[in-house]
């Protein structure tokens, strides 16, 4: 896996040794109305880093001044074409509002258009995820309309889309 680098973060893959940091993420209720499972226990969010090691497209996003992980991103299949992905991306909730999120998409997108050669990536959130909403308009994607009842928990899903030809417009 490629690691990647931000002005903050380094967007690495996950280890095994992130077992302690990947439970405080993904055990806040919050992440879970964001769409994500939350962890249990600390086994169970080891099992999930193994997973987790095994797949091509997900990273740790890790403070550069500390090492700390304080979120994850992923691109994932959906199962359009090749060259079509969906961006996932989770901030813990001690590191919300510091324009993590924005930083971390603007890397991947900048991967997935021109070291990954896709044309499309798309992201979706809940209705209710006004944080997310907001990562995901500064970062210049399009809306595409509400899918309802499309999310795994049958809540409706506000999807949006980024071109390979509108980023090369856009202007970080």
């Amino acid at each position: 896996m490629k690691t990647l680098e931000t002005e903050r973060f380094i967007l690495r893959g996950w280890k095994e040794s992130d077992a302690d940091e990947y439970f405080e993420l993904y055990q806040n209720p919050d992440v879970e109305s964001a769409g994500a499972k939350i962890c249990e226990n600390i086994n169970e969010s080891l099992e999930f880093i193994r997973l987790l090691i095994k797949c091509q497209e997900s990273w740790a996003i890790v403070l550069k001044e500390n090492g700390i992980v304080v979120g994850s991103i992923f691109l994932s299949d959906i199962n359009r074409h090749d060259r079509y992905k969906e961006l996932e991306y989770v901030i813990s909730e001690g590191h919300q509002n510091k324009g993590y999120a924005t930083e971390a998409v603007k890397r991947m997108l900048e991967y997935a258009f021109t070291e990954l050669d896709l044309l499309v990536v798309a992201v979706c959130h809940y209705p209710s995820n006004l944080k997310s909403k907001r990562v995901i308009e500064k970062c210049g994607f399009t809306y595409e309309g509400t899918l309802r009842k499309y999310s795994r928990n049958l809540t409706d899903s506000v999807r949006y889309s980024m071109t390979k030809e509108e980023w090369d417009n856009l202007k970080y």
